[in-house]
């Protein structure tokens, strides 16, 4: 029973190596190809810079406004309140509101609550209801 499983590795092993050997017969670029294709990458603008990871997009159309006049129209939009303040995207939300609570209010009610036994024991919460796929 061993040998046939110990067969079986042996054969997949076997099976991996001679697909990375086929997969290196490709003969290697000299060293002046590669630079050649560098070069005509570079002409043609399809090298990422360096230290930026990923390919740059292409610019989209230039504006057809003046500089002068953006400037205004962003200026007259903050003045009506248009514009998001700085730090205070759209993704984030509002925090909750105060508690009109104070501290010694929110433990006294805890402890009353403990006194009662309404409040769960710290690990002893009931299990989860079990999810079906």
């Amino acid at each position: 029973m061993n040998f046939k499983n110990v067969g079986s590795v042996i054969a997949a092993v076997a099976a991996l190596l001679a697909q990375s050997a086929i997969a290196q017969t490709e003969a290697p670029k000299a060293r002046a190809d590669v630079k050649a294709e560098t070069a005509a990458a570079k002409k043609k603008g399809d090298v990422t810079p360096a230290g930026e990871g990923t390919a740059q997009e292409k610019a989209g159309a230039k504006s057809t406004k003046a500089r002068a006049d953006v400037k205004a129209e962003t200026a007259a939009a903050n003045k009506k309140g248009e514009l998001t303040k700085s730090g205070e995207g759209a993704s984030q939300e509002k925090a909750a509101p105060k508690s009109s609570k104070t501290r010694a209010e929110v433990k006294a009610e805890t402890t009353a609550a403990k006194k009662k036994g309404d409040v769960t024991p710290a690990g002893e919460a009931p299990a989860a209801p079990a999810v079906k796929k």
